[in-house]
């Protein structure tokens, strides 16, 4: 195939992805998407030389991309838009990007950032019967009790979705005080994180006690996006008193009639189970409040929407926030900022 020099073309309600296959060496070419582009819209066109894909703007503000093609011996290869540098990290590999002349980066990308420490986190869970490992990030200087952001998947959301570099920026702007990251691993993450009750007792019980005599803390906050933010919400509701607060991001709060099309994960019913409970739960002991952001064209936007009306209902402050993109580390990391900033401002005074 020749060099390739056809960026993706944004008209005003379209955009438009090209691909030159000047030797027609190919035999198909599709895109691959989560912005809810029916799949029968998803197949290029071939014409003089070149395959196209014209669509309809979708209700975002970025948009992330592969091209499939399928070569003449129907081998079939994934790969990011060869014709365009953009590029956006993610849990299974970089994937092209579009940024619409909507979007705009949060403004704390390019601040200043505050020094810090890392220490190891290994910490044996013993409900688990395995280790809970992760990184404990401490800003120069903080000696004394602090608060303490505890966050699921933290290792990839740290090099994925920017988190420590988010907070060591507001700390550096003194928008926030010092507050301390512990980046806990997700091990074997779709059993961890899925309503396990012997996950939370090692989490409640073993880790946040063992980080609390290594790094003493004020306010502890929960974080977590997808599963990680269900299992942040399923290790509070267990151990009333740990948290003081939460963040919880595009999370997998499924029900049976909202997320028909989850039934085949195996901790869905463990899942369900829980959420119904909370659903038909009529006091909490320890409401906190919680911010919540999710993708407007999320599958989990609508059970997102049932929890916050839940949490609300039993006495949670929560603040809900809607974005233009769906779900992915850059949506979650450009939600930080105003979501998780007046979150800690509120609780850590």
């Amino acid at each position: 195939m020749t060099e390739l020099t056809s960026a993706p073309v944004i008209g005003r309600g379209s955009v438009t992805f090209q691909l030159p296959d000047p030797h027609a060496r190919l035999r198909g070419v599709r895109l691959q998407q989560e912005v809810r582009v029916p799949g029968d819209q998803l197949n290029f066109r071939y014409r003089q030389g070149v395959w196209r894909l014209r669509l309809s703007r979708p209700a975002v503000d970025r948009m992330e991309y592969l091209f499939e093609l399928r070569h003449r011996n129907d081998d079939r290869q994934t790969m990011p838009d060869p014709a365009n540098p953009r590029r956006a990290p993610g849990a299974f590999g970089e994937k092209s990007v579009i940024e619409f002349p909507e979007y705009r980066p949060p403004r704390w990308l390019d601040w200043p950032r505050a020094d810090g420490d890392y220490a190891e986190l290994r910490v044996p869970g013993h409900a688990l019967h395995a280790t809970i490992s992760g990184l404990l990030w401490t800003p120069a200087g903080l000696t004394g009790p602090a608060p303490l952001l505890v966050a699921h998947d933290g290792p990839e959301y740290a090099a994925l979705g920017g988190l420590q570099g988010y907070l060591a920026a507001l700390i550096q702007a003194g928008e926030v005080p010092p507050i301390r990251l512990a980046l806990l691993a997700p091990g074997d993450r779709n059993s961890w994180y899925a309503a396990n009750p012997a996950y939370a007792r090692s989490l409640t019980e073993d880790v946040l006690p063992a980080i609390a005599e290594q790094a003493p803390h004020t306010v502890r906050i929960g974080a977590g996006a997808s599963l990680g933010g269900l299992a942040m919400l399923h290790a509070h509701r267990s151990a009333p008193g740990m948290f003081g607060a939460l963040f919880l991001q595009s999370s997998s709060f499924f029900t049976r009639e909202l997320d028909p099309q989850e039934r085949r994960f195996g901790r869905f019913r463990p899942i369900t189970k829980f959420v119904a409970e909370l659903a038909q739960a009529v006091t909490d002991p320890d409401p906190v409040p919680a911010a919540m952001t999710c993708g407007g064209l999320e599958e989990n936007l609508a059970n997102n929407r049932a929890m916050a009306d839940t949490l609300r209902a039993l006495g949670y402050a929560v603040e809900f926030r809607e974005v233009a993109d769906v779900h992915n580390f850059t949506a979650w990391r450009d939600a930080f900022d105003p979501a998780l900033t007046d979150l800690l401002k509120q609780v850590c005074q």
